[in-house]
């Protein structure tokens, strides 16, 4: 009963939870320029019984929302600085991994990679890649992330709760 005692714990004590679909949606829209992870906010919320479809809804809005802030922000490179401190090495990393890969492939992949997945919409806005590109990888890319944490945390609370009752 301790285990399910301290998940109950967690997920009670979140900012974005106490706040429901809307703690969701700002917290979708601050982890893509911001390393704040989704996914305890998402298990969280359907645990409480919220529809997985507007938990995905509220999800890829509020992330897809958050791309086009980061790539603002580094499009208009002052604003950078009051937002967020970047870490050189990171950028250049990021940098590398696109021009290896190409970008468009980085900008879909990158919702899954953790501080440099953060980034690279904010590089994509610095090297004023084109927004067409970036739009459509983006939001693919987000939105499958939102299919799979939705869809993941739905079957792993099932077998949690199965488990533990």
């Amino acid at each position: 009963m301790v285990l399910w005692d301290f998940i109950h714990a967690i997920f009670h004590n979140t900012v974005f939870i106490k706040y429901g679909l809307v703690g969701l949606f700002f917290n979708g829209m601050f982890s893509s320029f911001i390393p704040i992870p989704t996914e305890i906010t998402t298990s969280t919320l359907l645990l409480g019984g919220a529809k997985p479809f507007h938990v995905f809804a509220v999800l890829t809005i509020g992330s897809i929302l958050g791309g086009y802030i980061a790539y603002y922000l580094g499009y208009n490179g002052r604003l950078i600085g009051k937002f967020r401190k970047s870490t050189p090495k990171y950028e250049q990393k990021s940098v590398n991994i696109m021009t290896k890969y190409g970008w468009s492939t980085v900008i879909f992949i990158s919702p899954w990679i953790p501080i440099i997945g953060d980034i690279v919409s904010i590089i994509a806005g610095t090297k004023k890649y084109n927004i067409i590109k970036y739009s459509i990888a983006m939001t693919t890319g987000k939105t499958v992330k939102s299919i799979a944490i939705v869809f993941f945390s739905v079957h792993f609370l099932h077998w949690l709760f199965h488990i533990l009752h």
